[in-house]
């Protein structure tokens, strides 16, 4: 995982040195702070228009507060004296609806005004005076209610409203050229901060243009620069290619030519073992017709037998027959696997979509008088199938199954565990697990070698079979892997391609 100062370093590196990429990774750079810088100052600028916004919206939400609040004064002053004058009801009830309209419209502008000092006294004098005008109406409507209309009039005519509604006009006149003000302020603040908003984001939009610009600049030159460097590439690949096709066409002549040295080898070493099988089973003749006769003369005239050639006759002969019949026997199981492997690579790989968890079952049912001999458990689970060489895949498994039944722990019962998964890109693995013997760390690479062997050697073999399934993977364009913990067990795992794909000499690419 790559960590942060991996990549502070990195960005260091790049920018020490005087490329083309240094270049244009500080213009985008510079692009991306000046629109860091342009974001961060509209954002404080909307909030600022806002807040100007909000101001100007509470200055003329108070204006208009206050100038309902004097027209509904004036409503109910206008019906109490048309109430006094024809003594409708209907005008009651227009004096009685703004009579009860007016502590909200006080309490609503009071709220809009807030907690300037100025604002407080207003709010104070305005219901101070709104009060006493209502009182004031309310007496001279309470007059001509009992019939008193020319004192009701009277009252009128000396002036005591009028004076009211004059001090309350002048309070809230003052009010509303103070909102006009502070209304005109708010809009000059908002529309100045509108104007530098848009002359920051003019002039930022405008450098951008420009780097840009330069930076089109830049990418075109470097396409340039590339689109040279890839017709250079274009040529020497030209050549290299021919150079590794032929190579490759060496390197496949020269494995033919081992495969074919490997197969006359063996064939020539065949010719003399024979002859040496041969002569050992007459050299053993010999030594029991030899026997034969000395055990005669032992019987007629024992004074005349040899006790050294008695022993040699009896003892160091067919001793020495046997380990030549051993060493013979054993160099011909080595050579008939050299002739395997060859014949293995000279075979053409034919692919078919093949059932592993099938063809796993029949391998486990022809060991299975080995199994039940060691209370064996073959257990198949989730397997995918895959488009492969069935021979192939049929050896491979064969020789890890019968591997790990060879080299069970003594004294617990074995059990042997075959999966099967998809990888992603077109992989699948195998992995053939079992609870055995186990190999140690070293020998994790060893083990798949020629004639190489692990652990203790009391179980028939050359040391050739990791080493054939390893060339047989390899040939199927897959790997082999071994995880193990000694006491513990094995794990084999297989990974191949999903679908195998062949040259025009059948092997794999």
């Amino acid at each position: 995982m790559v960590s942060f100062s991996d990549i502070v370093s990195n960005v260091g590196a790049l920018l020490r040195q005087r490329t083309l990429g240094r270049s244009i990774v500080l213009l985008l750079s510079v692009a991306i702070l000046l629109l860091l810088i342009v974001n961060a100052t509209t954002f404080v600028m909307i909030q600022r228009t806002a807040a100007f916004n909000d101001q100007v919206e509470a200055a003329w939400q108070a204006r208009r507060s206050g100038r309902l609040l004097l027209l509904n004064l004036k409503d109910a002053e206008t019906a109490q004296r048309g109430y006094v004058l024809t003594g409708l009801y209907s005008f009651r009830m227009e004096y009685d609806r703004a009579v009860q309209a007016n502590a909200y419209l006080v309490d609503t502008l009071a709220e809009r005004l807030g907690n300037d000092p100025v604002d407080v006294s207003t709010v104070e004098a305005v219901t101070r005076l709104s009060r006493d005008k209502i009182l004031e109406m309310g007496a001279v409507i309470a007059l001509s209610q009992t019939g008193q209309g020319q004192q009701a009039t009277r009252r009128i005519a000396q002036g005591g409203g009028k004076a009211l509604m004059e001090q309350l006009e002048s309070e809230l006149g003052d009010l509303d050229r103070r909102m006009g003000t502070r209304l005109a302020q708010g809009r000059a603040q908002s529309e100045g901060s509108a104007t530098f908003t848009a002359v920051v984001n003019g002039i930022a939009g405008v450098l951008i243009l420009l780097l840009g610009a330069v930076v089109f600049l830049l990418v075109w030159r470097y396409l340039a620069e590339l689109k040279d460097a890839q017709a250079t590439v274009d040529r020497v690949n030209a050549g290299l290619e021919e150079t590794v096709k032929a190579r490759t066409a060496a390197l496949v002549r020269s494995n033919e030519e081992v495969q074919r040295f490997a197969y006359i080898v063996s064939h020539d070493l065949r010719s003399p073992l024979v002859n040496v099988m041969g002569y050992t089973a007459e050299l053993e003749q010999a030594g029991r017709t030899i026997d034969l006769q000395m055990t005669k003369v032992e019987t007629v005239a024992p004074e005349l037998l040899e006790r050294d050639a008695l022993t040699a006759a009896r003892e160091d002969i067919p001793e020495a027959v046997g380990f030549i019949r051993a060493s013979t026997e054993k160099m011909d199981r080595l050579i008939n696997s050299i002739l395997k492997l060859s014949r293995e690579g000279r075979r053409n790989l034919v692919p078919e979509t093949l059932d592993i968890g099938g063809m796993t079952e029949r391998i486990a049912d022809t060991v299975r008088h080995q199994l039940e001999a060691t209370e064996t458990e073959v257990v198949v689970g989730e397997m995918v199938p895959i488009e492969s060489d069935r021979l192939s895949m049929e050896q491979i498994l064969g020789n890890l199954i019968d591997n790990a039944v060879k080299y069970l722990q003594p004294g617990r019962p074995g059990r042997i565990e075959v999966n099967g998964r998809d990888l992603p890109g077109g992989w699948v693995e195998y992995a053939i697990a079992d609870n055995g013997r186990g190999i140690a760390e070293k020998d994790h690479e060893r083990v798949f070698e020629l004639f190489r062997r692990a652990g203790r050697q009391d179980q028939k073999g050359e040391g050739l079979g990791l080493a054939f399934v390893r060339n047989s993977v390899r040939r199927l364009g897959g790997e082999v892997t071994v995880e193990s913990v000694p006491g513990e067990g094995s794990t084999f795992r297989l990974k191949f391609p999903r679908r195998l794909i062949l040259d025009e000499a059948g092997d794999a690419l």
